[in-house]
């Protein structure tokens, strides 16, 4: 029976190992309002580009308006007591200076002066902080970037709590990885992460940053944060995805996965052997690692310089002569 084989040799094996991950990004921002009141308007739309200090939303300022005014008249009419009190004082400065008034009624008008002073510090201490206050009304976003989902319309009440949108910048996203406990030693700064499709294709790649110095004592796991970019968009916040961290390499022995039957959950392949100047082919029990691509990554059972039969091995049987010849002869 004619049978293409693959001869056997080793070559340098990834070692890796895929964990579900956690997309965050270093520049997102949730923006809350610093003051309650009422949306009155809404300036932006979600998924809109802003640009740092651009208005979101307008919350109603007329009564904190209102307060401003007043606080402002407040400030004016004590402007003019500081007027009249700094006439008073250089009025008594002449009296007292003819004789005409005593000291005390001088040193009176000198304390009248320095309270109005003092007052009128204060109450444009008062309008600084109430304008500050005002500001608050409108609020704007703290960074460049793309606005978040929108919960809030016009109309509702807002408090310091409400989550009003969210601000987030492109660029690099950072990938949470919970990595099983046994493999705390060959975590390290540098291994290189990559971001996998549903089809298990790589659409980003990333290094790790940080390793944390704590074991999680419900999971058993150590968190690592590996910096992947995003330059493309591909990839979105808090987005969960499969990564592979790449441990490093070793030499090992790959064979294609349609070489290999499965039996009550064991591996076997066909070799073909030398009996006698005749190709025979054997079955032969091997171990697994994981899949790499297309390929089984066997363990134990094979050895380079073997040839493993990648053809019709479903109408093989132990024992049986057979024609071998390369694959793509």
């Amino acid at each position: 029976m004619a049978v293409k084989v693959v001869p056997v040799s080793s070559k340098p094996i990834t070692d890796s190992s895929e964990y579900v991950s956690t997309l965050k990004s270093r520049d997102s921002a949730n923006i809350s309002p610093q003051v309650e009141g009422t949306i009155t308007r809404i300036y932006v739309h979600s998924g809109e580009r802003v640009s740092a200090g651009a208005p979101l939303i307008q919350i109603d300022p007329l009564k904190q308006e209102a307060t401003v005014r007043n606080q402002q008249a407040s400030t004016a009419a004590q402007e003019a007591n500081l007027k009249w009190a700094q006439q008073q004082y250089e009025r008594n400065a002449q009296l007292a200076a003819a004789g005409v008034v005593s000291k005390q009624e001088l040193d009176q008008a000198r304390a009248n002066l320095d309270a109005a002073k003092a007052q009128l510090a204060a109450l444009q201490a008062g309008v600084n902080e109430q304008e500050t206050q005002l500001h608050y009304y409108k609020v704007v976003a703290p960074m460049s970037g793309i606005v978040g989902d929108i919960p809030v319309h016009i109309g509702d009440r807002v408090t310091t709590s409400t989550l009003l949108t969210t601000v987030d910048k492109p660029g690099n996203l950072e990938a949470y990885v919970q990595v099983p406990v046994e493999r705390a030693a060959d975590l390290k700064i540098g291994k290189e992460v990559q971001v996998l499709d549903t089809q298990g294709n790589t659409i980003a790649r990333g290094k790790i940053t940080f390793i944390s110095p704590q074991v999680d004592s419900q999971t058993q796991t150590i968190l690592a944060k590996a910096t992947v970019p995003n330059d493309n968009g591909l990839l979105r916040t808090a987005q969960v995805v499969h990564a592979r961290v790449q441990w490093g390499t070793h030499p090992g022995i790959e064979i294609p996965v349609l070489a290999a039957s499965r039996i009550g959950g064991q591996f076997f392949v066909y070799v073909a052997e030398d009996n006698d100047g005749k190709s025979v082919a054997h079955q032969r029990q091997i171990k697994v690692g994981p899949l790499d691509g297309n390929n089984y990554i066997v363990t134990e059972g094979l050895k380079p310089g073997d040839k493993v039969i990648v053809s019709d091995t479903q109408m093989l049987a132990d024992g049986m002569p057979v024609n071998a010849q390369p694959q793509g002869s």
